[in-house]
């Protein structure tokens, strides 16, 4: 890395890592325990530098990244093999460490959590490895085989993300995605690893509900053991008890904070205490005030507080539990 790219890191003139789209400060929220932004993508970023957005997420204060590769989308398309991703992350953290480095020499450091055994972030950035529903009809052999590789590696946390998607982007028949959704899901038996799931409902259609039939799915093939986490959770209170009954996790992301998303508020203020998690879905759905921004994982910050801000107006908790209930809860579910 050079010199002006590892200074580039935070905004050194006034503090401020974030600014609204008028260039304002967006000082983001001290937190109450470490952060975990649990869904992350590193790889698909359009103009961030994955290095300088790591790099930034230590400095407010996450301390586990866990970022998603697929092995039709990424592996071969984006990287020629798996050993090529996992150097070109490794890369990655090593280039955060000479941004804060540099950061640190200036003054600039990570918070401190006292009362927390937490590791520094850089030092917990971990993988999930699965075939997202656009390409489950690509899951054949060769890319089954790119998958357990993935599963291999140290980073490697769970199998993931894997659904059903029944929007308007995508066209993949219902059953080649349960069919991948079912392969995989024994994967995890196999290896004893928690999954990352993402569904999506139809628009439009009650007969097309994802959600139902991915609980289904649960159900006749069993929850793993390690667990499941409910990822980039849009949905509303009936939908979040469906699957905390099954025991899976919930992950509440940006929009979160939207203004129409009373929904998704409501669902996270009665989730229960032991299942809430925090993403961000990087670059994907920044949050409030930073909406319509590049998303990043330092950005799970904002979210974090919403979250803790909600659930203890309405009783259910204080800021702080609902802090350390996020922290405890992603590092249990991902032994990270």
């Amino acid at each position: 890395m050079s010199e002006k790219n590892a200074l580039d890191c935070p905004d050194l003139a006034d503090g401020a890592l974030f600014r609204d789209r008028r260039g304002a400060p967006c000082p983001a929220p001290a937190p109450l325990a470490p952060l975990a932004d649990t869904h992350g993508h590193l790889t698909s970023f359009r103009s961030l530098d994955p290095a300088l957005a790591l790099a930034r997420a230590a400095l407010v204060g996450v301390r586990l990244l866990v970022v998603p590769v697929d092995p039709v989308s990424d592996v071969p398309r984006k990287w020629g093999s798996v050993p090529a991703f996992l150097s070109w992350l490794d890369e990655q953290v090593e280039r955060a460490g000479a941004c804060l480095d540099a950061c640190a020499a200036q003054g600039v450091v990570p918070p401190e959590l006292e009362g927390f055994d937490a590791p520094a972030l850089l030092d917990n950035v971990r993988i999930v490895a699965g075939a997202h529903p656009y390409g489950s009809a690509e899951l054949d052999d060769a890319a089954m085989d790119r998958l357990r590789e993935l599963l291999e590696s140290p980073r490697c946390v769970g199998v993931g993300e894997f659904g059903l998607d029944y929007g308007p982007y995508n066209d993949v028949p219902y059953q080649a995605q349960e069919e991948a959704f079912r392969r995989q899901l024994r994967l995890a038996h196999e290896r004893d690893l928690p999954v990352e799931l993402h569904i999506r409902d139809a628009v439009g259609d009650v007969r097309a509900c994802a959600h139902l039939d991915a609980a289904r799915i649960l159900r006749e093939e069993g929850v793993p053991a390690r667990g499941c986490d409910l990822h980039c959770f849009t949905s509303d209170v009936k939908v979040m008890e469906d699957f905390t009954r099954l025991g899976c996790h919930v992950a509440f992301g940006g929009a979160l904070t939207f203004s129409r998303s009373e929904d998704i508020r409501e669902a996270a203020t009665f989730c229960p205490t032991r299942f809430l998690l925090t993403e961000t879905d990087s670059p994907y759905m920044a949050p409030v005030p930073l909406r319509g921004e590049e998303c990043e994982p330092a950005m799970v910050a904002f979210t974090a507080a919403l979250l803790a801000d909600v659930r203890a107006e309405a009783g259910r908790g204080s800021r702080a539990a609902t802090y350390r209930a996020l922290w405890e809860n992603a590092r249990a579910l991902f032994g990270a």
